[in-house]
């Protein structure tokens, strides 16, 4: 017995691996209140009575999901899968290439809500490519005018698309940064610093920032089988992290979402953690306003 006990004393005892998944969401989030987060969102209004529209901008690396992000937030409101916001799934390359308003709709369609999106060309590791990163702050200054032809080479003031006067309603009150958590990990470092470099300059403007983290599906087998478990998954809070860590912006300023990609129709849990993150952005977006008073 003597031997035998030590042989097992010196094998090494694997230590199970620890759990995927906290006990407890540790974020709230209102599942099954998508009636009512909608008809919130409809009802907002914004504080200055001279501005009919609160703008908000997009801005990250190409493929992350910008323009996806504005499908699934009209798709959200209409019920029914959209895409006014072209996508391309097929290129490594930024597919928008046009400086646009996207005007979110609810079912009737003719009802237009108080806040507005701007897509920009995707941000790539390459100066020749992608994005200008002063393009993308002259955007939040309301510097560029609508149809404006978005290159790898700035906008001057001399361009027709530039504009040298900006109003309130031009102007941009909240940056969101777009993510995608199956990627976060393996981001280019000159696709990095070009994000933090607009964080730079949008932080000088006062213009609050807020991080949508798209693809958790991919990014958590157990988020894939089950949405509702994406603030009980370990591995989407360590992408979160991830995303704080890279651009400095705080965990509660940082949202985990599921695009509409593959999807014919709408879903329910889809529908809440959109609207949840929108109406965080929108309440953000309408503090600066506030404050620009």
């Amino acid at each position: 017995m003597g031997a035998e006990e030590s042989v097992q004393s010196d094998q090494e005892i694997e230590e199970p691996p620890p759990p995927p998944e906290y006990d407890q969401p540790w974020r709230s989030t209102p599942w099954g209140k998508r009636e009512n987060l909608r008809k919130d969102l409809k009802g907002f209004q914004v504080s200055n009575p001279n501005i009919k529209h609160v703008r908000i901008l997009l801005a990250g690396e190409v493929g992350a999901g910008k323009s996806s992000f504005i499908n699934s937030i009209n798709s959200a409101f209409q019920g029914r899968i959209t895409g006014d916001a072209l996508v391309d799934a097929t290129s490594g390359t930024t597919f928008t290439k046009t400086y646009r308003t996207y005007y979110i709709r609810g079912e009737e369609h003719t009802d237009i809500l108080p806040f507005v999106f701007n897509d920009f060309m995707g941000l790539e590791a390459q100066d020749s490519r992608g994005a200008h990163t002063e393009d993308i702050v002259k955007a939040l200054q309301g510097l560029l005018k609508e149809g404006c032809k978005l290159t790898p080479s700035p906008v001057s003031g001399e361009d027709t698309a530039y504009r040298s006067d900006p109003s309130l309603q031009d102007q941009t009150y909240c940056l969101v940064y777009i993510m995608a958590a199956d990627n976060v990990s393996r981001m280019n470092p000159d696709v990095i610093k070009k994000m933090k470099n607009i964080r730079a300059s949008a932080s000088e403007l006062d213009i609050p920032q807020v991080v949508i983290m798209t693809r958790v599906d991919e990014a958590c087998p157990l988020v894939n089988k089950h949405l509702r478990r994406v603030y009980t998954s370990k591995k989407i809070k360590e992408k979160m992290q991830e995303c704080s860590n890279l651009l400095g912006v705080p965990m509660n300023y940082i949202f985990p979402v599921k695009n509409y990609h593959e999807e014919i129709d709408t879903d329910d849990d889809t529908d809440v953690l959109i609207l949840r993150a929108l109406t965080q952005i929108v309440q953000t977006a309408n503090d600066k306003l506030v404050r620009s008073l």
